[in-house]
């Protein structure tokens, strides 16, 4: 009952989180048109939001090993909320950036805060499937995000599509606060037992050159998907001339997909390549260049077509993005590093993140779109040579353990 529990508030949880976080890039070209903000204080505010999830990352994993997961993800999910809702009250680029910016940094309590909480209760041989499953948070979570402040937008205006989904994401967080337990041997409102050896655990964890590879290509690997999070909406009303609804229906192919490939991946990393996540996730992301190059080329041609192709890019780049943030963070950290660890790896992939801006609004204005996704089939090749050199790490710790 309490793995199932934990299970069920950490995936809502988490999910929750982008209720406070997609309705901008829903809203950005209505804000533009109403506001005249320009498209590039769009891209100063978005990469003023990534900046500081990015420290908020790295602050959130050591704290969150800690005080524990309950009190880092609840007073996180509150802190969110009120900034969202000071977002949907203004009316300047200034404090656009502002609040968009402090929330960025309450919104990174929610990855490490999360990976920790399953940590302590599911095992290695389990981890894989487990975690492909419960990945599934972070592409429900902004399919259902876009789509309701979508749908806030075409009814009641850009700014119901900040104040509706604070509600939900306060009660959330309230309800983690009261219910969640943080382990099997701790209630829900238990402290951290012992500090001293999280911290011992967290410094040895750090020293391992794994954990360096795995920031390394997700340094890559989150730049590509927050290029496509807070862009594709754009670059469909933009450049292919859908209304703004359903450029943001549309925009859900990348999720919807990415459902299919973080649980097809994390149970064939159970199943075939157990102790070698780094060789499906290196095969992953060259699948995913791949699948950007053919994006790049059909993209034009209708809108189902467009969905299918962009919910192609989701399967192949969801499915190594939750081995290399999730799983991998919780194998090399153990439950008393896992937040650490994950908030590392996952730091490291946000200041990748902080590029998105300068790099799409950049590269498309100067030389177009085609380029915008030529860059990305890049940066998927390199983290797939970063994943390839982890795959051969674990080889090496096989044989050094098997001759032992």
């Amino acid at each position: 009952m309490g793995r199932a529990r934990a299970f069920a508030l950490t995936w809502v949880s988490y999910a929750t989180y982008y209720f406070a976080r997609k309705n901008f890039p829903v809203a950005k070209g209505t804000i533009q048109r109403q506001l005249g903000v320009s498209t590039a204080q769009l891209a100063v505010i978005d990469t003023g939001y990534l900046a500081t999830y990015a420290v908020g990352q790295f602050a959130g994993g050591w704290l969150g090993d800690r005080i524990g997961s309950r009190r880092l993800v609840g007073l996180g999910m509150i802190a969110s909320a009120l900034l969202i809702c000071a977002f949907g009250g203004s009316s300047t680029a200034f404090l656009f950036a502002l609040f968009f910016g402090l929330n960025g940094f309450v919104q990174a309590t929610g990855w490490p805060g999360n990976v920790k909480a399953m940590a302590a209760w599911y095992g290695p041989t389990e981890r894989g499937a487990v975690m492909g499953f419960w990945s599934t948070c972070f592409q429900v979570g902004p399919l259902a995000a876009t789509a309701i402040a979508a749908w806030l937008l075409r009814h009641f205006g850009w700014r119901a599509a900040f104040f509706g989904p604070a509600v939900w994401v306060a009660l959330v967080g309230l309800l983690v606060l009261l219910f969640l337990q943080e382990g099997p041997d701790q209630g829900a409102s238990g402290p951290v037992r012992d500090r001293a050896a999280s911290a011992k655990a967290a410094s040895a964890a750090l020293r391992n050159p794994m954990v360096w590879l795995l920031g390394t290509s997700y340094f890559g690997m989150k730049l590509i998907r927050y290029c496509i999070d807070f862009w594709l909406p754009f670059y469909l009303e933009r450049s292919l001339h859908y209304a703004a609804d359903t450029a943001a229906y549309v925009s859900t192919s990348f999720q919807f997909g990415g459902i299919f490939g973080a649980i097809a991946i994390g149970w064939i990393s159970d199943r075939w390549f157990p102790g070698r996540r780094g060789a499906i996730a290196a095969i992953c992301t060259l699948a995913l260049a791949l699948s950007l190059a053919l994006y790049g080329r059909v993209a034009g041609v209708g809108l189902w077509t467009n969905f299918a192709a962009m919910a192609l890019v989701g399967f192949c780049l969801f499915g190594p993005d939750s081995l290399i943030s999730g799983v991998a963070a919780q194998d090399l950290g153990g439950p008393q590093a896992a937040a650490t660890v994950a908030g590392f790896i996952n730091g490291c992939g946000s200041v990748g993140a902080i590029a998105q801006g300068a790099l799409v609004a950049g590269v498309s204005a100067r030389f177009g779109w085609q380029a915008v996704f030529q860059v990305l089939m890049l940066l998927a090749v390199l983290s797939s040579i970063a994943l390839g050199a982890v795959w051969k790490l674990g080889l090496q710790e096989q044989r050094q353990g098997a001759t032992a």
